[in-house]
């Protein structure tokens, strides 16, 4: 019958559900909401960027985990696959599976066309309730071009944008430098949709 609301889903159904499911879901407010696929060149720079974490982490306490990790943000209830997520000391989880992280540092969405809007936007003023995180990255899989927020100590978010090859990201007080180049290790540009740098 047409016009009759979902039912809506209790966070413990939606992990029931989400544990048992051949594909990934985003949980927000009792809604489940599938997950696009992703390209190769998607799936190139997040390995890129994973075992360049990882490298650039080795030293520390920090632990590094690619998509299959969820991100829960307490304050809004919204449980998400960031591409990638750092977790430093002792991380914090949700329950005692492990699978449903509560205290990255940083985190780091490859941009994809159907939601590039939504990660840079709505997604990025959810993220921004989690009181542990301190770097959110952008990367674009059409250009090389990183977009670098970073939480000040004013409480303000700084944006650093880097769309040369030869460039760096710094992820402080972590002593971590990422290489742009790294990032897009044996990733095939040609062909990509060109677009010149957000204003």
């Amino acid at each position: 019958m047409s016009g009759v609301p979902k039912p809506l889903l209790s966070q413990a159904d939606y992990l029931a559900q989400e544990r048992q499911a051949d594909f990934k879901s985003e949980f927000y407010r009792g809604e489940v909401f599938a997950m696009a696929g992703a390209s190769r060149r998607h799936h190139l720079i997040v390995g890129n960027a994973v075992t360049a974490l990882n490298l650039g982490l080795r030293d520390s306490d920090c632990q590094v985990y690619p998509s299959d990790m969820r991100v829960k943000v307490s304050a809004t209830g919204l449980v998400t696959y960031p591409d990638v997520s750092v977790a430093c000391g002792d991380p914090e989880f949700d329950d005692d599976q492990n699978d449903t992280l509560l205290s990255p540092v940083v985190l780091i969405e490859v941009l994809f066309k159907s939601t590039e809007s939504y990660d840079r936007g709505a997604k990025f003023e959810q993220y921004r309730h989690l009181n542990s995180l301190r770097h959110y990255l952008l990367i674009s899989q059409d250009r090389v071009h990183v977009e670098h927020f970073s939480l000040q100590d004013d409480g303000n978010w700084l944006l650093r944008e880097c769309n040369e090859i030869g460039g760096t990201v710094e992820l402080k007080p972590l002593n971590c430098e990422l290489l742009v180049v790294d990032l897009y290790r044996k990733v095939d540009l040609s062909g990509a949709e060109t677009r010149s740098a957000e204003p």
